[in-house]
């Protein structure tokens, strides 16, 4: 194909070369001749250059690699890009040593080690070392996805992003740990793991002083002060602000519980859930309450319960004005005023709104009190049941009335006093319409019009409808 010639008239000669073109015979002390291409009228410094150019120009592709298929327009190209597929990698970074099978990409990859990020997102403000970079980026921000999974049809915005979420769908795992033998598929991530094992954490939160090990796990972190979750859940509409926490949030919505637990078998959508469950099989309590000296297996429960010494309630309750440090607490006590109760107990029948309440409430139904103080011997089913029962036995009661300045020993039992002080009574009796500040008084007091007295004597035999009654009568058999 001929894609230029030499044509002696003016109007093809303006066609083919540049206003300061030079002629044949005259200027012959000009450094360059600036020739251009028909169609884009781009300017080159030779003809030669001009005609290697010319594939690429046309969108022509004669130059073909062997291994992955990819076309090249040129030779010299093409031989770049063969060196992606070889193991030699000469150029070693002499910051972290990792090697490159190009000059230019050590160059590009030492920018990673400088400081100096003049390429700024017109959209996030972003910085970038390199404008590759910033061009890669802001396919973020873009809603074109050219390049969908063969296995799972998730889209990508590059062609590298897909190549590295392939290897999820891979069970090659050729990158261990040398620390805890964790497997896996990419370097990069090994690297990043790495960072785990290590007490450096060079990136500090300016908001909570709150430090980590990689500028991106900081990054994250920053969202959680974010107001902005863009990522909505299409089941519940809750927001998130980062798409994995929203693809990590859906796996509850999911009946799919892959990791199962090898001590009691309960399964989990999850593996970070999984090892979180784990822990509390384990005795290993390594996070201590620094005002009550209470431990925890993880800095999480730990951060959850500093919030009960604290009194930050930003969480109110829209129906009794209750306040509660967490979300999570609300939306729990807010089954409270919820009618709806889906968990029913098959031994007695009774509902509950919640399913761990369910689960708590069956432990009444068990003969199996394998807990047993060891300061009065008295047995529970269940070991948190022990641990609140030996608060009894302690003389330290951190929970103290602003009304009367009685001290508990939990949080619970200070709440349950302070209704006391309330002239707010939700709960009637649907009989004799008796108010109750407590739903747990209220059915002790509709037990009086009950007919059913499950308490027995064991020395008369004489029945009762409330254990408390039974208590009561048993004093005066010892008397």
């Amino acid at each position: 194909m001929l894609y230029f010639q030499v044509d002696q008239t003016e109007e093809r000669h303006a066609e083919m070369y540049s206003p300061n073109h030079r002629s044949q015979t005259k200027d012959m002390n000009l450094k360059y001749t600036s020739y251009k291409y028909f169609d884009c009228n781009k300017p080159f410094s030779s003809q030669s250059y001009l005609s290697r150019q010319l594939p690429v120009l046309s969108n022509q592709t004669l130059f073909k690699c062997s291994v992955c298929n990819e076309s090249f327009s040129t030779n010299a190209t093409l031989n770049t890009h063969l060196l992606l597929h070889s193991n030699e990698k000469h150029f070693n970074c002499s910051v972290c040593s990792k090697s490159f099978s190009r000059k230019s990409s050590l160059n590009t990859h030492l920018l990673v080690h400088s400081n100096e990020k003049n390429f700024k997102c017109t959209i996030c403000n972003k910085s970038f070392s390199t404008k590759f970079y910033l061009n890669t980026h802001l396919l973020v921000h873009s809603n074109e996805k050219h390049f969908k999974c063969s296995v799972c049809n998730k889209s990508f915005s590059t062609k590298s992003n897909l190549n590295t979420h392939l290897l999820v769908h891979s069970n090659e795992k050729h990158f261990n740990c040398s620390v805890c033998n964790k497997s896996f598929s990419r370097k990069s991530s090994l690297i990043a793991h790495l960072l785990v094992h290590s007490n450096e954490k060079h990136f500090k939160c300016t908001i909570c002083n709150k430090s980590f090990s990689t500028k991106a796990y900081l990054n994250t972190h920053l969202l959680v002060h974010s107001n902005e979750k863009h990522f909505k859940c299409s089941v519940c509409n809750k927001s998130f602000s980062t798409k994995s926490n929203l693809n990590t949030h859906l796996l509850v919505h999911s009946n799919e519980k892959h990791f199962k637990c090898s001590v009691c078998n309960k399964s989990y959508s999850t593996k970070s859930y999984l090892n979180t469950h784990l822990l509390m099989h384990s005795n290993e309590k390594h996070f201590k309450c620094s005002v009550c000296n209470k431990s925890f297996s993880t800095k999480f429960n730990l951060n959850t319960h500093l919030l009960v010494h604290s009194n930050e309630k930003h969480f109110k309750c829209s129906v009794c004005n209750k306040s509660f440090s967490q979300k999570t607490n609300l939306n729990t006590h807010l089954l409270v005023h919820s009618k709806e109760k889906h968990f029913k107990c098959s031994v007695c029948n009774k509902s509950f709104s919640r399913k761990s309440s369910l689960n708590t409430h069956l432990l009444v139904h068990s003969n199996d009190n394998h807990f047993k103080c060891s300061v009065c011997n008295k047995s529970f089913s269940a070991k948190f049941l022990l641990n609140k029962h030996l608060l009894v036995h302690s003389n330290e009661k951190y929970f103290k009335c602003s009304v009367c300045y009685k001290s508990f020993s939990t949080k619970s039992y200070l709440n349950t006093h302070l209704l006391i002080h309330s002239n707010e009574k939700h709960f009637n009796c649907s009989v004799c319409n008796k108010s109750f500040s407590q739903k747990s008084n209220l059915n002790t007091h509709l037990l009086m019009h009950s007919n059913e007295k499950v308490f027995k004597c064991s020395v008369c035999n004489k029945s009762f409808s409330q254990k408390s009654s039974l208590n009561k009568h048993l004093l005066r058999h010892n008397d």
